[in-house]
């Protein structure tokens, strides 16, 4: 049973972590707001919280949250509008077992210090059920808003990157664009494991073989499926190059549930509207090709809310249980 075991894990980081992302299985968590909003761009957030209680209840392994300091109609989506952190620790509290993530923090745009203090007091006070999401921004309005260069976003996330596991350490000493650590500092709280899970999101101005050396996990966007299992395949192949263990692969989805189970797929914005069969199909072919995480987006959603997450829960999430 122990070898059983292990061929399913992935390096063990923190409970939300270890409970989301397991090797050669797929889990499926929602992006927040769990409302329709499909005729704005800015949610109602109302009854937000007794959904995403309603998602834990329901078996849902994870929620996830923006970081999307502009309201930009170029964007066209405020997210669930409340500060990602802020937001965080109401979670937090309200909450017992499903991981909080965020997809993801846009690292140029705030200083590392305060990502590594804020996520760090998430992570204790969730007893260790944070995922952190990291990227380097695609919204090119919001850097002159807050006088940061887009065209270096790129360094200043790498700088960013390495202040924040920096400020994991018993005695950090660290010095780069963003400060200088002296002896004799320290940060607090400390992660619940020790550092803190960082999945990289995208490209993030970064070569491959970066990401491959760096991230606790990647995050990328949908496409068809058989360039989607290459993109995988060459993202595990680097990994093992750099030396490392294998890293969870995490995918968005946008969904409109059908009330016909049998109803074909039709495109919409990063998704399919459908019926349970053909989503069913769909998330199994993404579990076979290595995705071991799907946040289902359900902004473009028809149907009643709670009942779609019911409708999922019973007939979606025990086939990857």
């Amino acid at each position: 049973m122990e070898i059983i075991e292990r061929k399913f894990k992935f390096e063990a980081l923190n409970r939300g972590y270890n409970s989301v992302f397991k090797k050669e299985r797929l889990s499926i968590g929602l992006v927040v707001p769990i409302e329709t909003y499909a005729a704005s761009t800015v949610p109602t957030m109302q009854q937000h919280l007794e959904r995403v209680k309603l998602a834990e209840e329901l078996g849902y392994s994870a929620v996830w949250l923006r970081d999307i300091p502009f309201n930009v109609n170029s964007f066209g989506d405020a997210g669930q509008m409340y500060d990602p952190f802020v937001y965080l620790g109401v979670l937090a509290a309200q909450t017992e077992e499903i991981a909080l993530g965020v997809s993801s923090i846009i690292l140029p745009l705030r200083h590392p210090v305060h990502v590594a203090k804020m996520a760090a007091s998430v992570d204790v006070l969730s007893n260790g059920r944070l995922i952190l999401g990291i990227a380097s921004g695609d919204r090119p309005t919001e850097f002159p808003a807050m006088n940061a260069s887009f065209a270096d976003r790129g360094d200043s996330f790498r700088d960013c990157y390495d202040y924040i596991r920096a400020m994991s350490n018993s005695t950090p000493r660290f010095e780069n664009q963003y400060g200088r650590i002296q002896p004799g500092m320290d940060m607090l709280p400390k992660p619940v494991a020790g550092k803190l899970p960082l999945l990289i999101t995208g490209g993030s101005q970064q070569s491959m073989d970066w990401i491959a050396a760096h991230g606790d996990g990647w995050m990328i966007y949908p496409r068809n499926l058989p360039v989607q299992a290459q993109v995988i395949a060459d993202y595990h192949t680097r990994v093992k190059k750099a030396g490392r263990p294998e890293q969870p692969v995490l995918q968005p989805l946008y969904i409109d549930l059908i009330d016909d189970p049998d109803a074909s797929p039709q495109p919409i914005h990063l998704g399919f509207r459908s019926g349970t069969k053909a989503l069913l199909a769909y998330i199994k072919t993404l579990e076979d090709i290595g995705v071991n995480h799907l946040a289902l987006n359900l902004r473009f959603n028809q149907a009643d809310i709670e009942t779609t997450l019911k409708r999922v829960a019973a007939e979606i999430l025990p086939s990857f249980s």
